[in-house]
Order: C-alpha cells, then structure tokens, then sequence
C-alpha cells in the first residue's frame, strides 16, 4: 500500500507538473498538452474541476502512503510473539 500511494503522489505529480509547463498559454479556451500532444480541450471551469480531481488524488495517495507508513511502524515484527511467549504463557 505504502508503494501504491507514493507511486500515486509521484504520477499526480509529474502529471500536474507537465501540464502546467506545456500549458502556460491562456485565454478563454485551453487546449491541453502533454509532451507535444494535444489532449483535450477546456473551458474556464472544466480545468477547475480536473485540478480538483488532480488534488483528490493526490491526497487519496498522501494518505494512502502515510496509513500505510503509521502501520509498518505500529506492528511488531511476525516473529515476536511479545514477553509471554518466553515466560511460557499461551494467551
């Protein structure tokens, strides 16, 4: 989970990053363009809404990457099975 939501962060990232760079160019209509190719085009509002559809994602793998990270150090090894194993206690 922790290589899904960092890998999720990395491409909103270097997506959001690309299109802003090959995109600095306005007016009332946007054609979107990622390494040279048009993609679509937007009005005023509909690149609105895909920013906030960018940031959602980011944020699903923002939180994805950090649950993930809090639960790798919150769970002890599998191995170790804690003091009442060695004391000879079964639980």
């Amino acid at each position: 989970m922790l290589i899904l939501g960092l890998l999720l962060l990395a491409a909103t990232g270097a997506f959001t990053g690309l299109v802003i760079a090959d995109n600095l160019l306005g007016g009332p209509e946007y054609t979107v363009s990622v390494l040279g190719q048009d993609i679509v085009t937007l009005n005023t509002l509909a690149v609105f809404c895909a920013g906030l559809a960018l940031a959602l994602l980011f944020c699903l793998g923002l939180s994805m990457a950090a649950t993930a990270a809090a639960h790798r150090r919150h769970t002890p090894p599998r191995g170790d099975r804690g003091e009442s194993a060695r004391l000879g206690r079964h639980t």
